[in-house]
């Protein structure tokens, strides 16, 4: 799976070659804690059943992370997150988080999509 960025200028790229999803309650309460170093191409998207205001936080990540809120596949947020003592907090329902300066070019408006 693909994270695919799609900006009002249309020039379409991808921000993420490699996308895992967590899908499970654990898997979306543990999301990228505990790991060390996640590579530059990866990303990890939390899909939701609907919208609504979702918090994230970096207790116990190591790794500063781009963090990207998304509603019905338009972004609401993007915000770079410190290890350990970053929080966000947006409406979304689906949150993509990627490796810090990964999302650099990606605004509130623009579309983003996972991509099979």
């Amino acid at each position: 799976m693909q994270l695919v960025h799609e900006p009002a200028s249309g020039n379409r790229t991808t921000v993420a070659s490699t996308v895992d999803t967590a899908d499970s309650f654990l898997a979306k309460a543990r999301g990228l804690m505990f790991r060390r170093s996640i590579p530059d191409d990866y990303a990890i998207a939390f899909r939701f059943d609907d919208a609504r205001v979702r918090d994230v936080h970096m207790v116990f990540v190591f790794v500063a992370l781009d963090v990207v809120w998304v509603v019905d596949d338009v972004v609401t947020r993007v915000e770079t997150l410190k290890p350990w003592r970053g929080f966000g907090r947006d409406e979304a329902d689906l949150i993509v988080e990627l490796p810090a300066g990964a999302a650099t070019d990606v605004e509130p408006g623009d579309g983003v999509r996972l991509q099979e």
